[in-house]
Parts: structure tokens; sequence; C-alpha cells
């Protein structure tokens, strides 16, 4: 199970403690943040592409949405989605649970600066029912194949 894999990524961490399960579901930006108890802005999304054969996630607020030109200027690509197959089989988390840890070391991970007006936001930790709270510094430090900070979306200013 990914919420596992995610546990034992972060065993080592000393952070494995901080992932929260929910009774509910928070498959989704808007359930994410009824089961945390915060604004939907601060539900960090991790959304899944394929940047020519190779997957990607990239981290945005949950309020965030991909705004195509930028992205097509930041990878040389049109934004395409990964199926949910695609995510399960190239990501190794389901959707609902997709997030930037624990990950193949194939799939490269960027955060958008959308997340940075927020002191601590809340990713999936591998399922559809947790999150963990972390600092941009903390999500920045634990992501798997971290590579740079991005600005590719809109309608959050």
């Amino acid at each position: 199970m990914s919420i596992e894999k995610v546990r034992a990524y972060f065993q080592p961490l000393g952070i494995a403690n901080r992932i929260r399960e929910f009774e509910v579901s928070s498959a989704t930006v808007e359930l994410a943040a009824v089961a945390v108890g915060v604004e939907g802005a601060r539900i960090a999304k991790s959304l899944s592409f394929k940047v020519g054969d190779k997957p990607i996630i990239i981290v945005v607020a949950g309020d965030a949405k991909i705004d195509n030109g930028k992205y097509k200027a930041q990878f040389h690509t049109k934004a395409k989605m990964l199926t949910h197959e695609e995510a399960h089989s190239l990501i190794g988390h389901d959707v609902g649970g997709v997030c930037p840890f624990a990950l193949p070391e194939d799939v490269s991970v960027y955060l958008d600066v959308s997340l940075r007006r927020f002191e601590t936001v809340f990713p999936a930790a591998g399922s559809d029912n947790s999150a963990i709270e972390l600092s941009c510094a903390e999500l920045e430090r634990y992501a798997s194949n971290f590579v740079e900070w991005v600005d590719v979306c809109k309608a959050w200013q």
C-alpha cells in the first residue's frame, strides 16, 4: 500500500509520526480541506504529467490551476496529465493519494510558487485519506527527486 511506502520513506527522516490518517476521504482538495480543517488553498495537490516519456509531479496550491502557456514555456511541451492507470504504474501512488514522496527515481518533482504564500501546506501521504503538514522548506527537503521551484499556475493570485 502506498501509505506504507511513504511511512517507510519518512521513517529515517524522523517524520513518519506526522502523517495524519482520516476516517473520511481526502482524495480531492475540497475533501482534504474538510478532513484537515483548513482552507482548500493550503492543500498541496500533486499533479502528475508526462514530459516526453518521463513522468513528473508538480505540487501546487489547492486553489491553483495549471496555466498552459507557462507550463509550455517551462517544459517545452503541452501539459498532458497521466491517466489513472499511468499514475498507478509510473508514479506508484493512486489518484487521490498521489504525493511527492517515496517515488521511483525517474519521477522528477517540481514545486509551484503558488505554495510559498503559506507557512505550512498539506500534501497527501500516499493514500486517499492521509496528509502531512509541512513547511515549504520541508516539502522541498523531503520530496523525492526534487528539481526546482516553478511558476506554472494561474487563478491563485
